[in-house]
């Protein structure tokens, strides 16, 4: 299992019955999360829960005054954190496993004199592209909602980042993918986080199943002479992470291709709860 076990300012404090209980700074926030399937030990207090609705959605309950938002570190890493909509915060705290596995690949070859290009495919509020940022790579950044891009930016400008090599563009990535062929563009490292289902901008509808195969077989296409790795994270249940590992290996024959569940650990009991599933991919010579 990739376990992202080096965070300080989150914590996941204890999980069950449906529920995830989480430290975000000195915010504690309960959620809903359907990977905690055995019973939570007692009711904690809490700063704030999402309730469930039964027609869809749901809302947040606070029980103190919350700001609108705050911010969090991880490593050297800054970032704004927000209830939002559907229980989100605006981050994923697991990936911060992959988050030091790119870096660990970035930070050598930059050591070495050269600089990385990344594609952040489905880049959401801009975590890992933050995390590419900082360890010294140029980052192309793709999200089909306007609203991350502008948490993406917000995220790099807290991690001071502001002024580093990185475009954003509000776009299918399927299509920008193909785009970038024509235009005859390369990337060193590539990352994708798709979504079960989705939309694009412009309305394209996107299928995991159905699709994800095929966007890597267009994204190998821009991998430079010299790559340093190819990530898919993917949250889709019952997409078992020797699925990813499968497609690496097939559209990315001879190099070593490896997957694993994505976890957390569970302060209370020492448990971990499952958070998905990561493929990554390297070539031999790494």
């Amino acid at each position: 299992m990739y376990l992202a076990d080096g965070w300080k300012d989150y914590e996941l404090l204890d999980a069950g019955g449906g529920n995830k209980m989480e430290r975000w700074g000195d915010v504690t926030l309960l959620r809903p999360d359907p990977q905690a399937i055995w019973p939570m030990r007692d009711d904690p207090p809490c700063d704030a829960v999402y309730h469930r609705s039964s027609t869809g959605g749901g809302a947040w309950e606070f029980f103190r005054q919350l700001p609108e938002s705050w911010r969090i570190r991880y490593r050297d890493l800054t970032f704004v954190v927000r209830p939002t909509g559907f229980k989100h915060t605006g981050l994923f705290p697991e990936q911060a496993v992959n988050w030091d596995w790119m870096r660990s690949r970035i930070e050598p070859a930059v050591q070495a004199g050269r600089r990385p290009r990344v594609l952040n495919l489905f880049g959401y509020t801009g975590g890992a592209t933050c995390a590419c940022l900082r360890a010294g790579a140029e980052v192309v950044h793709v999200d089909a909602a306007k609203g991350m891009i502008a948490w993406a930016k917000d995220n790099a400008a807290a991690c001071g980042l502001s002024d580093a090599p990185v475009r954003y563009y509000v776009d299918d990535c399927v299509k920008l993918v193909k785009r970038e062929q024509r235009r005859g563009n390369r990337y060193d490292g590539i990352l994708m986080d798709p979504p079960s289902y989705g939309r694009g901008p412009g309305g394209e509808m996107w299928k995991i199943e159905d699709q994800l195969y095929a966007l890597v077989q267009d994204a190998v296409r821009l991998l430079s002479d010299e790559p340093l790795f190819f990530l898919i994270n993917s949250y889709t249940t019952g997409l078992a992470p020797q699925v990813l590992k499968n497609v690496l290996d097939v559209a990315l024959p001879g190099g070593n291709a490896a997957s694993g569940e994505v976890g957390l650990p569970i302060r209370r009991d020492g448990l971990v709860l499952p958070c998905g599933a990561s493929g990554r991919w390297t070539p031999k010579s790494l």
